[in-house]
């Protein structure tokens, strides 16, 4: 293994991301155009940066690293999606991506650090100094025949986010995230980013993502970012004032359809494990564990 097979991603790489993506994570949905405009376009003010191994002109392993700017907590980055193709592991190539990574963090003054590992790589995560935290769970479910399009309560209607201005979209988005399940909590998701990251998005599904929205007050979001015939429920949640009557369901159940009947054939997920009102739903609607991952979590000095 040598350095020089380690360098910054460049737009140009988004087909061979995408790939190797498809191989070690199967479960994630992320498509060559918005892995593209990733690399060329980063989110505001995270400093994101991102790296590649390349062997004999193939890419073979990928990381990024970031400030997490959506938290109050202050110095944390993260490190996100480390993965070196099977055929190329044991060889020193994820400790060079994480060392590119580590060396871009440290100027960014970070202090604690987050990452996500597959169980087979705790190991890996271990020897670097990381310590496990949280399970994750990753679903899949079959949407061929399309999920009936359920019908909503009265002074309830369900929308399309094609219908709505973002800026409420994202008042949703950001206070029902508010008590997420997670090692840090995401309680200062700003507009900017959310814009950039949600709302721009190329493969956002702006047709099959869902508002819910009672007496003339939304209430419950569920997004869909879509490649192709999968998708992936970006987030789904209920602000606290409207939780305790199903919203959060009918608004998934909604999204799945209008997905569906567009061409979707699988929906992926991901639950933080702690987080069992969603995971029942999940369960309730058909869902099936594909999957997992393990937040760790480090100091970085």
């Amino acid at each position: 293994m040598t350095d020089d097979l380690i360098r910054p991603a460049r737009p140009e790489d988004a087909p061979g991301v995408v790939a190797l993506r498809a191989l070690v994570h199967p479960y994630l949905v992320r498509g060559v155009e918005s892995t593209r405009r990733m690399i060329a376009q980063p989110p505001p003010g995270e400093d994101w940066a991102a790296w590649v191994a390349e062997v004999d002109g193939q890419v073979v392993g990928w990381v990024s690293a970031y400030r997490n700017t959506q938290t109050s907590t202050a110095g944390v980055g993260e490190v996100a999606t480390l993965h070196v193709h099977p055929a190329h592991r044991l060889r020193g190539i994820g400790t060079a991506l994480l060392d590119a990574a580590l060396d871009h963090l440290r100027l960014l003054d970070v202090k604690r650090l987050l990452t996500w590992s597959q169980p087979g790589s705790l190991a890996f995560a271990r020897r670097h100094g990381f310590t496990p935290s949280r399970e994750l769970r990753y679903s899949a479910l079959d949407l061929q025949p399309a999920p009936p399009m359920p019908e909503p309560p009265p002074g309830v209607r369900l929308l399309s986010a094609a219908e709505v201005d973002p800026r409420r979209i994202h008042r949703v988005d950001a206070e029902a995230s508010l008590d997420e399940p997670g090692d840090v909590p995401t309680d200062a998701l700003g507009y900017d980013i959310w814009h950039h990251e949600v709302w721009e998005n190329v493969g956002l599904d702006r047709a099959a993502s869902t508002l819910v929205e009672v007496d003339g007050t939304l209430a419950t979001v569920s997004l869909v970012k879509r490649d192709g015939d999968r998708m992936w429920s970006d987030f789904t949640g209920t602000v606290p004032a409207h939780r305790g009557r199903g919203l959060a369901r009918l608004a998934k159940q909604a999204a799945l359809h209008r997905a569906a009947t567009s061409g979707v054939r699988t929906a992926y997920t991901s639950n933080d494990e702690a987080n069992g009102p969603m995971l029942a739903i999940n369960a309730r609607l058909g869902y099936r564990p594909v999957g997992s991952q393990w937040s760790c979590l480090r100091d970085l000095d």
